[in-house]
């Protein structure tokens, strides 16, 4: 792997992170105030099987997830549009949380309109801040 590969990964990772803790857990502090979510942003609390923060555990798969999309925006033509890092944000990693992770911790899948709305305006908060970070992150390095 060379080194500009290497550093996109990076890049991604750390996009995906701060789309996290900025905001996906900023959606998360405002529908939370307003009554629309039950669980709290910035959750400390831990999860399985390591017992890691939530907050982290939620940046650190955030960054795992912004590697995939900061590698979509730069090799499909016309994906560097921030509304493309908005869908990608709130349909793929919705979909996996909804039909990967929750079944593989014991859960019911359901497929709830709100449930699904809520998911996608989170999660595509979560793209949108990661597609600006990397924006931002690229411009300085250039």
């Amino acid at each position: 792997m060379n080194g500009k590969a290497l550093g996109l990964i990076l890049l991604g990772f750390v996009a995906g992170a701060i789309g996290v803790l900025i905001f996906h857990q900023g959606v998360l502090l405002v529908m939370h105030a307003f009554g629309l979510v039950p669980f709290a942003p910035y959750a400390f609390d831990p999860t399985p099987p390591f017992g890691v923060p939530r907050v982290l555990s939620l940046a650190f798969w955030g960054g795992v997830w912004g590697i995939v999309l900061v590698w979509f925006m730069g090799r499909v033509r016309g994906a560097d549009r921030l509304w493309v890092a908005i869908v990608f944000g709130g349909v793929l990693p919705s979909l996996v949380g909804m039909f990967v992770v929750t079944p593989l911790k014991g859960g019911a899948i359901t497929l709830g309109a709100a449930m699904m709305l809520r998911a996608f305006v989170i999660n595509g908060a979560w793209g949108l801040g990661t597609a600006l970070t990397y924006r931002a992150a690229r411009r300085v390095a250039s």
